[in-house]
């Protein structure tokens, strides 16, 4: 039996990626998890895993390639026996826009809407020769491809070629001129492209601040006894090396709490509302030019180690820039933590199609009242913003005082 794999849709505004690199060779076997390819979207690179185990018997596009979702990228079958390929394709929906992508003229100045399809070989008018990636890069950095040696086959524009021009120091104007001018007017304007990952974070926070009737409920917490609890829980995992954060403990007082109101953990769908049976948190995490959410799943059933261990993968390849399709799609409640940079209080942006997102504030030592004295606290700021269509402020007063058992009563996170 043969499978085709397809073009996956790796988050639920995802139209196109591209094809990075092959990781299975035609004519090799593939096992069912083992990563296929890397594919580029406009957030990260991700590792795609087989889902199926066999043979892989043709590739169906090549590196660089840009495609839509649902494209049929390669063929996996059984060892022995021939395929019919074409036959096989007959039967596989296919995406609706089936226009081929253009190849843009990246010179700086020119305008995309004079778009060519370059020749097979990828050459462009005037004789440069580049795959897609390499164009798409050079286009979106304003690096002029006339200038760029190619490394690639027949002096082919690739990848690597537009990194190592982008890593390189700028050319001095004269020889022997000063590396800087103590005094001298200011430095010019300087015009700087969007990333990828930050048009596509645009695009989903304007959505959903147009989109979203936000709300806004901020709580203060005693967090003294929680970082009593994890300086001894840190004490005893000092041997391993391993090291829980305030976050983790967040992390699983949210899911937890999110089990008493499911309607935080939700999702409008038209005329009403889908309640997650799982608590799936996300994780804000900064990567270079933006923000990625990484998915700890079924969060409100993992220890606080294994979800500790979890985000410091996820996040390392993240950062890395090679996560895989679980590390990023559905998540149902998301938390983000500025808290290490020392801000008290802020509000965040819902992360679509969630429902509600809480915003955590750094720990700090303050004066507090307590039996009609001021003694020392330590308290910590939270905010969750919520969708007005799908709750109200009564609603998100009463989760926020619910995780307070959880934060001021840590032991009820390990029971």
């Amino acid at each position: 039996m043969a499978e085709v794999v397809t073009m996956p849709k790796l988050g639920f505004d995802m139209a196109e990626g591209v094809l990075v690199r092959w990781m299975i060779a035609e004519g090799e076997d593939v096992e069912r998890g083992q990563v296929l390819a890397e594919i580029e979207t406009d957030k990260a690179t991700v590792e795609v895993e087989s889902a199926h185990t066999g043979r892989m018997h043709r590739h169906l596009v090549g590196e660089g390639d840009i495609l839509p979702v649902g494209t049929p990228i390669a063929v996996i079958g059984e060892a022995d026996g021939d395929i019919d390929v074409e036959s096989l394709l007959v039967e596989v929906d296919t995406p609706e826009d089936e226009s081929p992508v253009p190849e843009v003229d990246t010179t700086p100045g020119a305008d995309p809407a004079d778009a060519l399809e370059a020749p097979g070989d990828g050459a462009l008018p005037g004789g440069v020769k580049a795959s897609p990636l390499a164009r798409r890069m050079a286009h979106e950095h304003g690096l002029d491809l006339k200038t760029i040696q190619g490394s690639g086959p027949d002096g082919r524009i690739v990848k690597q070629d537009i990194e190592t021009t982008l890593a390189a120091p700028p050319t001095p104007t004269a020889v022997g001129a000063p590396a800087f001018t103590p005094v001298g007017p200011p430095p010019a304007d300087e015009k700087v492209p969007l990333t990828k990952l930050r048009q596509a974070i645009g695009r989903r926070m304007v959505e959903a601040k147009q989109q979203l009737p936000h709300f806004y409920v901020t709580h203060e917490y005693d967090m003294a006894p929680l970082m009593a609890q994890r300086e001894q829980i840190n004490a005893m995992l000092a041997e391993s090396g391993e090291k829980l954060s305030v976050n983790d403990f967040i992390v699983k007082a949210a899911a937890l709490t999110l089990r008493e109101y499911p309607n935080l953990n939700a999702t409008l769908q038209g005329d009403h509302v889908l309640h997650h049976g799982q608590a799936n948190i996300g994780v804000a995490v900064a990567v270079e030019g933006g923000l990625l959410t990484v998915v700890n799943r079924d969060a409100d059933r993992k220890s606080l180690r294994q979800i500790s261990v979890e985000t410091k993968a996820m996040a390392a390849r993240a950062r890395e820039g090679k996560v895989k399709p679980d590390d990023i799609q559905g998540s149902t409640f998301s938390v983000s933590n500025l808290g290490m940079f020392g801000v008290e209080d802020f509000v965040a942006i819902i992360n679509p199609p969630e429902a509600a997102i809480l915003a955590i504030g750094s720990v700090k030592e303050v004066p507090v009242v307590e039996h009609g004295e001021i003694v020392p606290g330590l308290r910590m700021k939270a905010t969750i913003s919520v969708d007005h269509r799908v709750s109200d402020g009564a609603e998100a007063a009463r989760f926020m005082q619910a995780l307070v058992k959880y934060l001021e009563e840590p032991l009820r996170l390990l029971v």
